[in-house]
């Protein structure tokens, strides 16, 4: 662990590093201003954050607020599977074609104010950044494509992630990741912020845009009512992989972003629940997605032969044509050739069978096999 992860890991604010102050007072009273102890470094450190972020969001709403009033957003291309699933590879190889853009890290971590500060603030938080993340030793930059997901955590304060920051209280965010037990007005904002954020990355870069967050993929009706033409691409991979790399992902996740102690002991329930919910979203919706708008992607396939499944992935939705992409596609994936993932502890039989009961569609649906 070098010096950057282990200063973020104990200090950093994480997730809320682009929260304004007054949405970090209303998301403390929201959650009756529990903060741990020795969480405190990392309180102190957003508070402060949220002063700057106030002041140049006030700045970037008046010089932008006309420029970005007539805003038509292009139809993205989504990208949608749970955490661990292969989101991000897809992502990046998506990414290559520079006919489309991408939020980056930074963008994502500071929506109020990227079009204001970017350029300048770029290399100082970047000297802070870790180069690769603690969960799997994936390429770290501010500049590479994110979870969109990350900006509406702090600028809707309506995101499951936000159960990173207060895991004592993440049963109280779990209805954000479906949004079918949120009121109208819970949705009405949350759209709203989805649709500021998506509208200065268009006006900034007149691109489609390539949008990827694991909880969209429960939420297909509501990003077809903001986005009736958009696209989808869904990868999947194999449960028990996804489980024990989700498992992995959301203990860092806690220690980068927790404001309290991490709760790991009902963290096998809590992925358990949170896939299958997700998954009982997709399986429910998924027949809302126009003919032609949606198209399957499975990661251990992609993983073996990415250009022939970006090939597939480009006829099915009809996309421009690959060829003009090609050559950047195949350096990244030479780039990334050898690339090693992690390896994990077996899981024990009673929770490997949980698993597989608990799962059981996904297992049936895309034929992975049982036992």
């Amino acid at each position: 662990m070098d010096w950057r992860t282990r200063l973020l890991s104990r200090f950093g604010p994480g997730l809320l590093v682009g929260i304004t102050l007054a949405n970090w007072i209303r998301l403390l009273r929201s959650q009756q201003w529990s903060v741990d102890l020795c969480r405190l470094p990392r309180f102190a450190l957003i508070t402060v954050q949220s002063l700057q972020n106030s002041f140049w969001q006030a700045r970037e709403r008046s010089r932008y607020a006309l420029a970005l009033k007539d805003v038509v957003v292009q139809p993205p291309l989504f990208v949608l599977g749970h955490w661990r699933s292969g989101t991000t590879m897809l992502h990046h190889l998506l990414a290559q074609d520079r006919r489309f853009s991408f939020p980056n890290a930074y963008q994502v971590s500071f929506p109020h104010q990227f079009l204001t500060r970017e350029a300048k603030e770029l290399p100082r938080f970047s000297f802070f950044i870790p180069r690769r993340r603690p969960m799997d030793n994936v390429e770290l930059n501010l500049v590479l494509p994110q979870e969109d997901e990350f900006a509406l955590s702090v600028a809707s304060l309506k995101s499951p992630c936000l159960g990173w920051v207060f895991p004592r209280h993440r049963e109280r965010f779990e209805k954000y990741l479906t949004f079918k037990e949120a009121s109208p007005e819970e949705i009405a904002e949350w759209q709203d912020a989805f649709l500021r954020f998506v509208s200065k990355l268009q006006w900034r870069d007149n691109r489609p845009l390539i949008l990827k967050s694991p909880p969209h993929t429960a939420r297909i009706r509501l990003l077809l009512e903001m986005f009736p033409q958009a696209k989808f691409v869904h990868i999947h991979r194999n449960p028990h992989a996804v489980f024990q790399s989700s498992r992995k992902t959301f203990q860092i996740m806690y220690d980068w972003h927790g404001l309290h102690e991490p709760q790991l002991q009902d963290l096998d329930d809590w992925i358990l629940r949170q896939y299958r919910e997700m998954y009982a979203s997709y399986f429910e919706e998924r027949a809302l997605i126009p003919r032609g708008h949606l198209h399957e992607v499975q990661f251990e396939t992609l993983e073996k032969n990415p250009l022939d499944e970006m090939r597939r992935l480009y006829n099915a939705l009809e996309l421009p044509d690959i060829e003009t992409a090609e050559p950047d596609l195949r350096r990244y994936i030479g780039l990334h050739s050898h690339y090693e993932k992690n390896s994990f502890v077996q899981l024990s039989s009673e929770l490997k069978v949980r698993i597989e009961q608990e799962w059981k569609t996904c297992f049936e649906e895309w034929n992975y096999p049982i036992g």
